[in-house]
C-alpha cells in the first residue's frame, strides 16, 4: 500500500483481549512502509507486553505521561507532532468514555488533545458494553470531534456472546486508512529543494551567516515525499536528520550551495528555494585568523554579493516550476510581490521573520502564498502542517 509509505503512525493500545491483534496491525504497517511508535494504557499492559511491542515496532514504546525523562522534552507534544495518523485499536469502552469527555491526564488522552492528523479508532467491547445508551452517546461525541471510527464488527466474542463489539480485522483496519490517503498528489515528480543557512568564511575561525534552522525546508521536502514526490536536499549547516528516502547533499558556502544546484537542476520539474541564502560574502578570505589590533576599535570587512541562485534557476527555466520564500520583516505583500516578478518565479512564499513566535528556529510558521493572480494567507500552524497545505497548493495550482 504505497499511500502508508513513509508514514508515521502512533499505535495507541488499550486494555482489553483483543489487545493481541496489535501484534499483527503493527506488522501491516510495517510491511507498507511505515514508521510504527506504540503507545500502550496501563490496562493494555496486562494483556500483552511492551517487549513484544517494542521488538515488533523496533522502537521504544509509550506508557507514561509523567515519565520525567520523555516529559523533560514534552514527549506527549512531541508524539503528536510526529504522528500523521494515530490510530486507537482496540478502544475500550473506557477509552471511548475517557476520550469523549475531552480528558487530558493519561498519556493516551493528552497526545489525542494535542494531535493536528487524523485519529482513527477501533472499538472493541462486549456486545452489551457496545449497544449500551452511554457507549453510544459517548461514541456520537467522538464523530462529532472528527474521530474516524473502523467498525466494530459482528461475531463470536472471547465470552461467549455473538453480536457487536468485536474488533475489526487487522488487515480491515489497515486497509480503511490506506483508503483515506491518495497515492501522492506529486507522484512521479522530480523535486529539488534547497534549505538552511550558508556561511561564508571570513577566515578560518570567522563567517557570516544567519538563524535559518533549516526546519521549514526539511518540512517541505517531507511533505512532499509523503505526496509520492522524488526528492533531493540540498542543505547548508543545520543540526537536523535526513528524512528517509530523500538524498542529501551537505554545502557550506552560498558558492557551492549554487554549483550544486546547477549540476543536477536540468534533472527536476520542480525547484523549491526554502533556503536562507547570504546576500553577501568578504571579498577577500584571510587563511591565517585575523588578529584584533592593539589600539583599535574597528574591523573593516568588505562584502560583495553572491549570485543570485533563484533568479540565477528561473532566467531560463523552461517547464521548471520554480517557487521561493520571501523572509521580510516589512511590507510583506509588496515586497514579496515585487519578488515574484523580479525573479520570474511561479510562486512565493512570504512570512513575517520579524515576529520571534514564528519562522526562524520556532516550530511554527504563518505564511502568505502569492501567484500573478492568487494571494492566500495560511494562519500559523505547526510547520509539519504548513508544509502540506504548501504542498497541496503547488500540486493544484502548479
Amino acid at each position: 500500500m504505497k499511500q502508508l509509505s513513509n508514514k508515521h503512525v502512533l499505535l495507541c493500545v488499550t486494555g482489553g483481549i483483543a489487545a493481541y491483534k496489535a501484534a499483527e496491525i503493527i506488522r501491516l504497517f510495517k510491511t507498507s512502509g511505515s514508521n510504527v511508535r506504540v503507545l500502550m494504557t496501563s490496562a493494555a499492559k496486562e494483556f500483552i507486553t511492551p517487549l513484544t511491542m517494542q521488538a515488533l515496532s523496533g522502537n521504544q514504546v509509550h506508557t507514561d505521561l509523567l515519565d520525567t525523562d520523555a516529559e523533560a522534552a514534552m514527549g506527549h507534544i512531541e508524539l503528536a507532532k510526529w504522528s500523521d495518523i494515530v490510530l486507537i485499536a482496540p478502544c475500550s469502552a473506557n477509552s471511548i468514555a475517557r476520550l469523549a469527555s475531552g480528558k487530558g491526564d493519561d498519556l493516551m488522552t493528552a497526545v489525542c488533545l494535542a494531535a493536528e492528523c487524523k485519529i482513527y479508532f477501533a472499538p472493541a467491547m462486549n456486545q452489551a458494553m457496545w449497544s449500551d445508551s452511554r457507549t453510544q452517546n459517548n461514541h456520537k461525541k467522538l464523530l462529532k470531534n472528527k474521530f474516524i471510527p473502523i467498525g466494530p464488527n459482528s461475531g463470536e466474542q472471547a465470552c461467549g456472546d455473538e453480536g457487536y463489539g468485536r474488533m475489526s480485522e487487522p488487515q480491515e483496519i489497515v486497509n480503511n486508512i490506506a483508503s483515506g490517503f491518495s497515492e501522492g498528489l506529486l507522484a512521479g515528480k522530480k523535486i529539488l529543494i534547497t534549505a538552511g543557512p550558508t556561511r561564508e568564511k571570513i577566515d578560518p575561525v570567522r563567517f557570516i551567516s544567519n538563524r535559518s534552522s533549516g526546519k521549514m525546508g526539511f518540512s517541505i521536502a517531507e511533505a512532499a515525499r509523503d505526496e509520492g514526490g522524488l526528492v533531493s536536499l540540498i542543505s547548508g549547516p543545520v543540526s537536523l536528520e535526513t528524512p528517509n528516502e530523500i538524498k542529501r547533499i551537505n554545502v557550506e558556502s552560498a558558492d557551492e550551495m549554487l554549483s550544486e544546484v546547477d549540476k543536477v537542476i536540468n534533472d527536476f520539474d520542480l525547484f523549491i528555494s526554502t533556503a536562507a541564502v547570504s546576500d553577501y560574502k568578504p571579498e577577500e578570505y584571510e587563511v591565517q585568523k585575523i588578529k584584533k589590533e592593539k589600539n583599535t576599535d574597528n574591523l573593516n570587512l568588505e562584502l560583495i554579493t553572491n549570485k543570485d541562485i533563484l533568479k540565477h534557476v528561473s532566467k531560463d527555466k523552461g517547464d521548471l516550476k520554480v517557487i521561493g520564500f520571501a523572509a521580510e520583516t516589512q511590507n510583506i505583500i509588496e515586497n514579496a510581490k515585487r519578488k515574484l516578478n523580479e525573479k520570474n518565479l511561479d510562486l512565493i512564499i512570504a512570512n513575517d521573520v520579524s515576529d520571534p513566535s514564528i519562522g526562524f528556529d520556532s516550530d511554527e510558521n504563518e505564511v502568505y502564498l502569492i501567484t500573478d493572480e492568487i494571494e492566500k494567507k495560511i494562519d500559523r500552524v505547526s510547520k509539519k502542517k504548513l508544509s502540506r497545505s504548501i504542498i497541496e497548493f503547488i500540486a493544484n495550482y502548479l
